[in-house]
């Protein structure tokens, strides 16, 4: 199982609303060699990190892909999605187009070369684990051994809304 979060909070270069480029991108994680579309969340809002920033709120979901893929070909293939979809990367954190990361590939643990597996801050974020338990109720963090459900119970309430 390959778990992929999906995000973006600026309209696509074609003026297409971020919740139509993540739909989008999640229907072209079927045309990367190897992958498969096995679930895809419901879509969440999110208040922008830092909150009070002014940037615009986020729109958030996760795909659970089934098939086999190499770590450093599927984030270049990711990262060719946020491309097409107008992804610009001036500053950390800044707003985006599409953000396309890897939340885990099966049990695999590696600090590197890119990509980082699992990602090294989902745990720590809401609106990755809220849509990540819809897709993968029960997922255990390979390296914290910790379920979706107990992580979720461990972070602050935050402010999101299903769309």
């Amino acid at each position: 199982m390959i778990l992929i979060a999906l995000g973006a909070n600026l309209p696509g270069p074609d003026g297409a609303a971020p919740l139509a480029t993540c739909r989008a991108a999640a229907a072209a994680l079927n045309n990367i060699a190897g992958l498969r579309l096995g679930a895809l969340s419901g879509w969440w809002l999110t208040e922008p990190d830092p909150p009070g920033s002014g940037a615009p709120w986020y729109v958030n979901g996760v795909a659970r892909c089934e098939g086999m893929a190499e770590p450093a070909a599927l984030l270049a293939a990711l990262q060719h999605i946020e491309q097409a979809a107008g992804r610009q990367r001036p500053y950390p954190n800044a707003p985006r187009t599409l953000d396309l990361d890897i939340i885990a590939m099966g049990a695999a643990v590696r600090d590197s070369p890119d990509p980082v597996l699992p990602h090294p801050r989902a745990h720590l974020r809401r609106f990755v684990l809220e849509p990540l338990a819809e897709v993968a109720p029960g997922w255990v963090h390979p390296r914290l051994g910790e379920t979706v459900e107990a992580l979720l119970a461990c972070l602050p309430p935050a402010d999101m809304q299903r769309l």
